[in-house]
């Protein structure tokens, strides 16, 4: 118990280790250094003396000009799920002050600008578009279809446009409408756009179809479609939402197609252990850590799965070895502090409680085991005080959902 109290109680300091520099072949007392020049996946290394770093020097700095020359240019990135660089719209000057109200979230008032450029020019080019990107950028997704639909008739290369429609749908709650818009897109640019693959796998899933949601998957982490990792990678986003039936069947094909596949044994420990099937949830956290001993979360959900059928020193012992692993994951640090409760150790309990709740003040179940904690304790005004701030979190919480 010893350990458990040390590591529960001495928070780990973080440093940030530097690579050693590698030890100049040139024994002789002086300058060295070091230019490292990649091409075609081979390295060179270049050490001289003081003497000649100056000509080298200049003869680098020659060459980057050129070098950049050569380079390729990327697309520009842009921020936010609907970013896609296709075709740059030009500023229209009619819309910088419209577009200057949605910078500064004055929604409504961009809005009833378009609508008076709209009434005094019916066939204003793009006012369509500013629309329809105005009332996504508002939320109302339904209003920002309405626009986009006639914005991509009359520019059916507007990638950004044909994605913000898609998103749209997407949105508001019709993923069999967005399909065809998302789909135009990846096609467009198949690696450019993550968020698109993400949402357009989404939208199969919803749809149930699971084929097309595991392509979507693979060329979203870039794995061929039918290997076991895109079966896994599909599996964790059903599990996300909520379609367990289906996760399970795709996890056990990655286990089928890679039985040493590392995390495959991890989800289908995580589905059992949602199920409440805690025996095949044991088992299944086992073969993953026989696969996979450095994974602090296995020792996590392992010690979940023996605390609840009050296995409580061997759960004691494997969220021991999670925090050595991690310590800056607060969900062993609030089992922790419920096993250590169960077991009569109520002070230790509390340490490990107030550790989790400085690493994360704002989750009510913390506060609330730390509130029954005191009560045990006799420390009633603390634990007035804990169950009064986990109500009030769990309110808040309630509140946003």
């Amino acid at each position: 118990m010893a350990t458990a109290i040390s590591s529960i109680t001495e928070r780990p300091t973080n440093t940030l280790a530097l690579p050693n520099l590698p030890p100049s072949h040139d024994a002789r007392p002086g300058l060295s250094f070091y230019v490292l020049i990649s091409a075609d996946s081979s390295c060179v290394r270049l050490s001289m003396s003081l003497s000649r770093w100056i000509s080298v020097l200049v003869l680098v700095i020659s060459t980057v000009p050129v070098l950049m020359a050569q380079a390729p240019q990327l697309p520009p990135s842009q921020s936010g799920p609907a970013s896609v660089a296709t075709k740059a719209q030009p500023a229209n000057p009619d819309f910088a002050q419209a577009q200057r109200l949605l910078q500064q979230g004055k929604y409504d008032e961009a809005i009833s600008q378009l609508h008076q450029l709209a009434s005094q020019n019916v066939k204003l080019p793009g006012v369509s578009r500013e629309l329809g990107a105005a009332y996504y950028k508002k939320g109302d997704y339904q209003k920002a279809a309405e626009y986009l639909k006639p914005a991509i008739q009359e520019d059916p290369k507007d990638g950004e446009a044909v994605q913000l429609l898609g998103l749209s749908y997407y949105l508001g709650g019709h993923p069999t409408d967005a399909i065809p818009y998302l789909e135009r897109v990846d096609t467009w640019l198949p690696r450019a756009n993550v968020d698109a693959s993400y949402i357009l796998g989404i939208c199969y899933i919803q749809t149930k179809d699971y084929p097309k949601a595991r392509k979507a998957f693979a060329r979203m982490f870039d794995v061929p479609p039918d290997s076991a990792a895109s079966y896994l990678f599909t599996a964790r986003m059903l599990l996300r939402q909520e379609f367990q039936p289906i996760a399970e069947e795709y996890a056990q094909k990655a286990v089928t197609l890679d039985p040493k596949l590392p995390l495959t044994h991890f989800l289908l420990g995580e589905l059992y252990l949602f199920k409440s099937k805690i025996p095949e949830a044991i088992t299944e956290f086992q073969k993953e850590l026989s696969l996979n001993p450095g994974h602090a979360a296995t020792y996590y959900k392992l010690a979940d799965a023996y605390s609840r059928v009050q296995k409580f020193d061997d759960a004691e012992r494997l969220l021991q070895r999670s925090i050595w692993l991690d310590a800056t994951s607060t969900g062993p640090y609030i089992l922790m502090g419920k096993v250590l409760d169960k077991k009569g150790e109520t002070e230790l309990a509390v340490r490990a409680l107030q550790r989790a709740l400085a690493m994360d003040p704002n989750n009510p179940v913390t506060h609330h085991l730390l509130g029954q904690a005191y009560r045990e304790l006799g420390r009633n005004e603390d634990a007035e005080r804990e169950l009064k701030i986990g109500g009030q979190l769990q309110q808040r919480q309630d509140q946003k959902e």
